[in-house]
């Protein structure tokens, strides 16, 4: 049997704390601003990307629409990128070919 959630110890230690909620009013606002822009709407599915990971940044050229699959799938720590949007270059290396 799984263990189940705590969702109010949950929300008690991490999501409560002022930095926490100034940091989901600052994502609230960002989807809003794309509602009303007509880029989204309520219950696509969709999260809202930060095209330069920086969440402070809600300037309408920095928002765009992302699976949540997609947009949730890379660490965020300094070394991390988000994956590439155009294809990598496929010329491949043989390796042991005659030198």
């Amino acid at each position: 049997m799984k263990n189940q959630r705590n969702y109010k110890r949950e929300y008690e230690v991490s999501h409560s704390s002022p930095k926490a909620k100034k940091q989901r009013a600052k994502n609230n606002k960002a989807r809003r601003k794309l509602i009303r822009l007509g880029r989204a709407s309520k219950g696509d599915g969709k999260d809202v990307a930060h095209k330069d990971n920086n969440t402070s940044n809600n300037s309408s050229s920095n928002l765009s629409l992302q699976s949540k699959s997609k947009n949730r799938s890379f660490k965020r720590n300094s070394s991390a990128k988000r994956a590439r949007s155009f294809p990598q270059s496929k010329t491949k290396v043989r390796l042991g070919s005659n030198l």
